[in-house]
């Protein structure tokens, strides 16, 4: 299929190439923003560059506006058609008058409307004496419109045979993995792949077109280079000063990531991180190196982003949408995103991504930052900026607008002279007293276009041309909504900082990487009751440390409480091994440490687990490969994401010749005997223990004498619920331990929290009670909904 779908790529390209003929444009949504501003310029750029080389236009806007009123709209767009600045106002002028002659305004509505169209453009090629060469559509609309439309198309609207189809369409392409797959699936029903061309508009854009380019002309320079080895760390950057008025409806829906990280930074992200194809000039090599780089990003979680709104966008939204006076926005204006690529050429590389409104600045680029083992004896003065391996290494892709104005790409004078194509770009003359990205101007080698280019007019040309690279196929979309949703989806109910707006942000929205994690640089102050005015929102309430108990307490909102679990966890194993050489770790199973587990596991790097023994609190009676298995849990969530030697960790043996839990076995005393060879004192240097609803801890259940006293390291229990076999460390035991973490979390937990707040140490009714370490500490980390209700 892969091969038929390549012939027939091929046979369109070459038709369009070596058998020029009539093609017709019709832009659905001619009068639309996007249209005006963009597309009409777009489509008049094509006709200047391609209609000397034989090739005969008809350019229709179509909209759902009765006929008389949108050929109105359309004739007022095409008036300020312009022409670039080596076209000679005579030339200019007799162009624009053919191609006003070639434009003409639609009504496309009904399916009828659409058997119209297509009999005129076969009227009009047969008039001319001229082949149907193709028909591009471009879908300038809304998501919503284009299942009609396209059913419209398929079924009234095709060209005839040997000539081909292409339709464009605009993002958004879904808000997350599953509309994304929906929308794809529906559209498949009337498209081939190859007749699709989804736009990012980003890809057009000079500076970010040219970055393969780039790599693949300084390939020699850049090999050696191009690897976490060498590159510190990699920021893609778009800022915007204005704000999102006017288009909040659009922006409550689908917020700074989904607007603009989740497609135009993660489309420039993978040209830079994925593998070079020898041929770069191939569209299907690129478009599978890109998939493959997809494959390669590393799972996105919680701590993997920092989120902001600026001040005024609720107001806004109240007053645009017309919502209650008490409503609050959670939608964010701001993001910062930390990305990690699993594979060897970028392990560990920081690939930052941030977005946001209403900034300090407008401007957008790519910074890849490479490391700097250099020493320099003389000082600052006396260095020469071409020859100083002191000064910072990167190379900028300035995508636009900033301090320089216009697109560009500087490499730092220390790295070495790139190559570029003359044709298209040139050096930059030195402007004294500018200074970008830290340095003088002239610490660079820098380069601008020759001509620029709207990015628009460019990705239209490479339609034409049918240069699928510049575009979004199906798996490379849903590759990133993949990579992107779960992510959206935890940050859903996060609630965003606030920020004023501008210039006024000052450092308020400066991020850092710490333990693989992003966190805002300054941080608010804790408190668990702020003033009475205004309202307290939910990040008002940091992290709350009291007593319960009598012990100390931890509370806030999930991402945060887990977070600083992770982070005592980290300083617990690192004093341990720094004063015995090992840590020993006893965990518990079920839901609650799911994500305290992978947060281990993606986000502290600096965790001795060469040195960390992992053990069991408890135990279903089921085989280890079982999914109710809190190993298989524990495995699947936290060991195979990390390098712990094998003989370090500790499953109970609830599974002996093939038995399930049986007395005679004796795995109970197995595993008390392992304890006591390898823990010193059967002290456990950590336990980490939840709380069920009925009270119970690790698998010690209420009413049930078994493990609560006694000498027993190790006991068999019962369960109320299925598997009812259970294995368990006993009471006494875990109370040897020198630290006890408890961790619990949701709503469901309130009342059993409320209420074992009030009880004394009554272990036989509420097995919690009983925790309390001999001579070690108790920390209780409760989530707000559990704390507070």
């Amino acid at each position: 299929m892969l091969l038929v779908a390549m012939c027939v790529v091929l046979l369109g390209c070459l038709q369009a190439q070596e058998l020029p003929g009539h093609v017709s444009v019709i832009l659905l949504g001619a009068t639309g923003d996007l249209a005006k501003k963009y597309l009409w310029q777009g489509l008049f750029q094509l006709y200047l560059d391609e209609v000397g080389k034989g090739h005969h236009f008809s350019f229709y806007g179509a909209a759902l506006t009765e006929p008389k009123k949108g050929q109105e709209l359309v004739a007022k767009a095409l008036e300020s058609l312009s022409c670039p600045k080596d076209v000679t106002a005579s030339h200019c002028a007799e162009a624009k008058d053919q191609f006003l002659h070639l434009s003409q305004y639609r009504q496309l509505k009904t399916a009828e409307d659409y058997q119209t169209l297509s009999k005129g453009i076969e009227a009009r090629v047969q008039q001319g004496g001229l082949r149907e060469a193709g028909r591009i559509f471009y879908f300038s609309v809304p998501p919503f419109a284009y299942a009609d439309i396209a059913r419209h198309i398929n079924s009234s609207c095709r060209p005839g045979p040997g000539a081909w189809l292409r339709v464009v369409l605009e993002k958004p392409f879904g808000h997350d993995h599953l509309s994304a797959q929906q929308l794809a699936t529906e559209l498949g029903s009337f498209f081939q792949e190859e007749e699709m061309y989804r736009v990012d508009h980003y890809l057009g854009k000079q500076a970010v077109a040219q970055i393969l380019p780039f790599r693949d002309q300084n390939r020699k320079a850049l090999d050696g280079l191009w690897s976490r080895h060498h590159v510190e760390r990699v920021e893609i950057v778009l800022k915007e000063t204005v704000d999102a008025e006017g288009r909040t409806s659009f922006y409550e829906e689908y917020g700074v990531i989904r607007d603009t990280i989740q497609n135009h930074l993660t489309e420039t992200l993978t040209l830079l991180a994925m593998e070079l194809p020898d041929d770069v000039g191939s569209s299907d090599a690129v478009l599978q190196h890109k998939l493959q780089a997809f494959g390669a990003l590393r799972g996105l979680q919680p701590g993997s982003a920092v989120v902001g709104q600026y001040q005024a966008y609720s107001g806004q939204v109240r007053r645009e949408l017309q919502k209650p006076d008490a409503f609050h926005s959670l939608t964010p204006t701001f993001a910062g995103v930390l990305v990690h690529m699993d594979n060897l050429r970028w392990e560990g590389v920081p690939f930052l991504l941030m977005s946001g409104k209403a900034l300090d600045e407008r401007v957008g680029y790519v910074r890849v930052l490479f490391k700097n083992r250099a020493y320099c004896v003389q000082s600052e003065r006396y260095w020469a900026s071409e020859h100083s391996r002191c000064l910072p290494q990167q190379i900028i892709f300035h995508i636009g607008h900033g301090e320089l104005g216009h697109p560009a790409i500087l490499v730092s004078r220390n790295l070495f002279r790139p190559s570029l194509p003359a044709q298209s770009w040139k050096e930059m003359p030195d402007r004294p007293g500018l200074r970008v990205y830290g340095r003088p101007l002239s610490d660079f080698y820098a380069y601008s276009p020759v001509a620029e280019q709207d990015a628009y007019a460019v990705l239209l040309s490479h339609i034409f041309h049918c240069r699928k690279e510049s575009f979004i196929t199906t798996e490379n979309l849903l590759a990133s909504w993949v990579f992107w949703t779960p992510l959206l989806d935890s940050l859903a109910r996060e609630v965003p900082r606030l920020y004023p707006g501008g210039a006024e942000n000052g450092d308020l929205l400066d991020f850092e990487v710490s333990g693989g994690q992003l966190s805002f640089s300054q941080q608010q102050l804790e408190q668990l009751v702020p003033g009475p005015e205004p309202a307290p929102w939910p990040s008002d309430f940091q992290v709350l440390r009291t007593k319960y108990r009598e012990s100390p307490l931890v509370s806030a909102w999930p991402e945060e409480l887990i977070a600083k679990l992770a982070n005592d966890m980290e300083a617990a194993a690192v004093q341990a091994v720094r004063d015995f050489g090992a840590f020993h770790l006893a965990l518990s199973g079920g839901s609650s440490p799911v994500a305290l587990f992978q947060q281990l596991a993606t986000g502290h790097y600096g965790f001795p687990w060469a040195h960390t023994h992992i053990w069991l609190v408890d135990e279903r009676c089921v085989p280890l490969s079982d999914p109710e298995s809190n190993f298989q849990g524990l495995q699947a969530h936290l060991l195979q994401h990390i390098r712990v030697p094998y003989y370090n960790i500790h499953p109970m043996p609830v599974h002996l010749h093939q038995r399930l839990c049986a007395e005679e076995d004796q795995g109970a005393q197995t595993y008390a005997g392992e304890i006591a060879a390898l823990v010193a004192n059967s002290s456990f240097d950590l336990v980490l223990l939840g709380m069920g609803a009925d009270g119970h801890t690790a698998s010690l259940f209420p009413q049930s004498p078994a493990g609560l006293d006694g000498e027993q390291l190790v006991v068999l229990t019962q369960s109320p619920l299925k598997p009812h076999r259970r294995m368990s460390l006993s009471l006494p035991l875990i109370n040897r331990a020198k630290k006890v973490a408890v961790l619990v979390m949701g709503k469901a937990k309130r009342e059993i929290t409320l209420l074992v707040s009030r009880v004394g140490q009554e272990p036989r009714k509420w097995p919690i009670s009983g925790v309390l370490p001999s001579s070690g500490q108790l920390v209780w980390y409760i989530d707000y909904e559990a704390f507070l209700g």
